[in-house]
This record gives structure tokens, C-alpha cells and sequence, in this order.
């Protein structure tokens, strides 16, 4: 049962989004995630549903390999539509997979692309020159081919945010992954709510012109689901 309260932008009737947080290879908690997602729809029957990941599938959990096989696999999950974002996680391991790089791999190795290499079996003996040859060819297109931002209806679903006071067809792709400050403590509107990640905490931080929605599952918080239909919004935990 989702407990309902008012949200700061409304959809369509008969319309619904899910919206889930940061992954960061925790497989187990993403499929239980799917699963109350699917059961949603099967007791409450809606139109459109469309499932957002808002990005950082890989690095500091045990599974990112097996995160990234399901996801790109199209995600068990009976919606309309899915849509993968991209996270900073995922644009600094495609920077470092070429191996060639050096200060990309070693900010990659120091945010968690430790993990994710062993979890495609690949340990720190392999030289970084081979990395890309050892993961499997559709789990890079995959990452290379997620998206930086997705809008619908009156919400503007990002990885880590936007610059305040930029228009939002003159956002930087930089800022839609890292951007912190002035982001979050920004109080006026973006003409758009902005769903995001990013920014652990431990509880979703709803705001009346953003919603974020990391809640530390890789550190020892949940994996937290937004679902948004009509003018209300709830949450869904794994």
C-alpha cells in the first residue's frame, strides 16, 4: 500500500511514473524495487507507466555487472516505457575503460570502479588497457547510450541536477551528472520539478521545486521508488 501525499507538479489522469534512485550495485534491492513496482500495476491498472532509472547502476555495490546485464536486458518490469539515465558513476567508468587515461582510471578506481571491475570478474592484475575487451559488448553499449535528462509532463527527471537559472535547453551535461551547489539549496522555480540523485539522504527530500530521491542503498539505506500520478506522489522501498 503507497501512502499518498500532494506533489509539486501533476500528470495526466491515468498516467503514472516510477522513479527509482540511485542503484549502485545492489541488485537484490533493484529486483525487489521491480517487483512491488509490478504488483502496483497489477492491483492498480493504469494506461501509461513509465520507469525511470535515474542513473549510477555501477560502482561501490557487489553487483554492478549483474545490474547493468538486467537493465539492459529491458528490466522485468510490465510499463509502458523505461527509461535509463545516465549517473557521474557510469560517465567516469567510460572514461576510464579505454585504459589509456590515467587520471580517469585512478578517479574511477577511487569512487568505487574497484567493485565494478570485480564484479565482470576482472581484478586489479588485468592491465586497464583490457578492461573493455572483458566486459561484455552490450553492457557498454548500454551505458553509452543511456540518456542525460528525461521530461514529461511537469517533471524533469536528471541524474544530479540543473543550474539554476539556466534555460533548460542550455543545460550542460556536466552539471545534469555532478552538479551539488547551487542546485539544492536553490529555492526558486525551475519551471519544471526536477527528480533527481545524487545526493544521499536518508529519507526523500520533496521540495517545491525539486524531489530527490538517492537514499544510500549501497550504505546501509534503501533503494527508494517515486511514484507519481495526477497531482500526488508516494513511495515505493527496497
Amino acid at each position: 500500500m503507497i501512502d499518498f501525499i500532494p506533489a509539486p507538479a501533476s500528470l495526466p489522469s491515468g498516467q503514472r511514473i516510477y522513479a527509482i534512485g540511485d542503484v549502485h550495485g545492489c541488485l537484490d534491492r533493484l529486483a525487489a524495487v521491480h517487483e512491488q513496482i509490478a504488483e502496483d500495476l497489477t492491483t492498480r491498472p493504469v494506461d501509461i507507466s513509465v520507469l525511470v532509472h535515474l542513473g549510477d547502476y555501477v560502482d561501490r555495490g557487489l553487483d554492478s555487472a549483474q545490474v547493468v546485464d538486467w537493465l539492459s536486458g529491458g528490466a522485468p518490469v510490465p510499463v509502458t516505457q523505461i527509461v535509463n539515465l545516465m549517473g557521474n558513476h557510469e560517465d567516469m567508468m567510460l572514461q576510464a575503460l579505454p585504459g589509456t587515461d590515467k587520471e580517469a582510471i585512478n578517479t574511477w578506481l577511487a569512487n568505487g570502479g574497484a567493485d565494478s571491475l570485480l564484479s565482470w570478474e576482472i581484478t586489479r592484475r588485468v592491465p586497464p588497457t583490457e578492461w573493455a575487451t572483458l566486459i561484455p559488448t552490450e553492457h557498454q553499449t548500454f551505458l553509452r547510450e543511456l540518456k542525460t535528462s528525461f521530461r514529461y509532463g511537469g517533471y524533469l527527471f536528471v541524474h544530479a541536477g540543473i543550474r539554476p537559472g539556466v534555460p533548460l535547453n542550455r543545460q550542460e551535461r556536466h552539471d545534469m551528472l555532478w552538479i551539488r551547489e547551487p542546485f539544492l539549496s536553490w529555492t526558486h522555480s525551475h519551471d519544471v520539478i526536477v527528480v533527481h540523485g545524487h545526493t544521499p539522504r536518508h529519507e526523500p527530500d520533496v521540495r517545491s521545486n525539486r524531489i530527490g530521491i538517492d537514499t544510500g542503498a549501497v550504505m546501509g539505506g534503501v533503494l527508494t521508488c517515486l511514484v507519481l500520478e495526477e497531482d500526488r506522489l508516494g513511495f515505493i522501498r527496497g
